[in-house]
């Protein structure tokens, strides 16, 4: 079986660009510049790679309210593909990342990680949430899981 994965670690070239689709889904857009550092004959060199991130749901709206241009982050997803056509009519291509995961770099910074309420539908990812009138679980009590 193929498979398409690629983690990159980087800065955001652009605050993210939170947008909604039609239908309600919450999708978030930024740039990534990641750099390179090796010696040629004792002397630095230095490589500038930039990527389009794409983030979608809940991921995408945390990232939008989260990270700033300038931020040091992780991205973990996929690599993909898309043809558009411009106003012109002209073809063209676009290779984005369309993120998975995505995570503050703590390599040179510190961050404060606040949980957020799980909405169900797209990649909530988990139990469901309880309602207030639900019985305590009959091993653990109402005691938070971690």
């Amino acid at each position: 079986m193929a498979t398409n994965t690629i983690t990159l670690i980087g800065n955001l070239t652009r605050d993210p660009e939170l947008r909604y689709t039609t239908g309600g889904r919450g999708v978030a857009s930024f740039g990534l510049a990641v750099n390179r550092r090796y010696q040629v004959n004792g002397e630095w060199q230095e490589q500038v790679s930039y990527f389009n991130v794409v983030c979608w749901g809940d991921l995408g709206e945390n990232a939008a309210a989260t990270l700033t241009k300038g931020n040091r982050c992780i991205v973990a997803g996929r690599m993909e593909q898309r043809d558009y056509e411009t106003n012109a009519g002209e073809k063209r291509t676009v290779f984005e990342v369309v993120a998975d995961e995505i995570g503050p770099s703590l390599r040179w910074a510190t961050a404060q990680v606040e949980r957020t309420e799980r909405s169900g539908g797209f990649g909530g990812g988990g139990a469901p949430s309880q309602s207030p009138q639900a019985a305590p679980d009959p091993v653990y009590g109402d005691e938070e899981p971690f």
